[in-house]
């Protein structure tokens, strides 16, 4: 069992504790604001617009967020195979909780970092 796995079976009832340890991960806000930006996106597309990310990382964020249905995955049958991923309904309705949430982080970033400061200071 895996740590995400093993952190879904202790708290399985808890709404906040589930849906956050699987969107509040490193990627999986960068992907999901980079898929928001186009209708459909293919795999190496969205790799060159998420800074940073491994394939590896890419394609279990990506397999993450099509489980919870925030993603939809569509592969075409062609030589050579392509792949297409956009937003679901459900991925669509997330978006503006997360844009309220950049924009409080935006407008209190400074007095946070100044906070951490003091803070580390003590």
């Amino acid at each position: 069992m895996n740590r995400t796995e093993l952190r879904d079976s202790l708290f399985p009832n808890c709404p906040i504790r589930n849906v956050l340890s699987r969107i509040g991960d490193k990627w999986s806000m960068l992907v999901l604001f980079t898929l928001e930006r186009q209708d459909h996106i293919r795999f190496k597309e969205l790799q060159r617009n998420v800074p940073d990310i491994s394939q590896k990382m890419l394609t279990a964020t990506l397999k993450t967020l099509e489980a919870d249905g925030l993603l939809q995955r569509k592969a075409y049958a062609e030589v050579p195979p392509r792949v297409e991923y956009s937003l679901s309904d459900r991925g669509r309705s997330l978006l503006p909780l997360i844009d309220n949430l950049l924009v409080w982080a935006t407008n209190n970033m400074d007095d946070i970092m100044a906070a951490r400061k003091s803070y580390l200071l003590k």
